[in-house]
């Protein structure tokens, strides 16, 4: 009989390891290409300025409305329309994140937000680890600035996440 080859000394000082499993491409999981993300991201963005461009360039000829005095009953009911219409849709994008990952941008685009694993991702994630960095970071002077460019230009790379991606461990794939 031959003896079986001896072990490897133990080093105690050697770093642990661990098999990492890098992020999986199944084939039920197609990753979204840049175009259709950036299309969403275009579409969200005017969904929300859109109603919000409209009222700026409305009030200034609804305030001299009556040969300079302001027609507050007028400002004052686009104002709550506004409002009800900004909570309406942050209602409605919220419940549509919670349930199935996606915008109402995404969710026309057929794209959707998991995790790197494939998983769903939870609203607290989205919000939490997925948004908030990213604004509290875009808000730091001078580099700030060079964050929230550089968030989006890393969509350029093999795997097609930006930073928030990164920072969050989501993946935003075809629904």
């Amino acid at each position: 009989m031959s003896q079986p080859p001896p072990l490897p000394p133990v080093n105690p000082y050697a770093a642990p390891s661990a098999r990492v499993l890098d992020v999986s491409n199944d084939g039920d999981q197609v990753l979204a290409d840049r175009g259709i993300r950036l299309g969403a991201a275009i579409v969200d963005g005017l969904i929300i300025a859109g109603p919000m461009m409209l009222l700026l360039l409305l009030l200034p000829a609804m305030v001299g409305a009556k040969g300079g005095q302001p027609n507050f009953a007028l400002v004052g009911g686009v104002g709550i329309g506004f409002v009800v219409f900004f909570v309406a849709i942050l209602i409605v994008n919220m419940v549509l994140l919670h349930r199935y990952g996606q915008t109402v941008a995404k969710r026309l685009f057929k794209i959707k937000i998991v995790r790197g694993d494939g998983s769903r991702c939870s609203l607290l994630r989205i919000i939490f680890a997925r948004a908030l960095p990213m604004s509290l970071l875009g808000a730091i002077p001078i580099v700030g600035g060079l964050i929230s460019l550089l968030d989006p230009l890393l969509i350029f790379r093999d795997d097609y996440r930006c930073l928030h991606d990164h920072i969050a461990d989501t993946l935003v794939i075809k629904a």
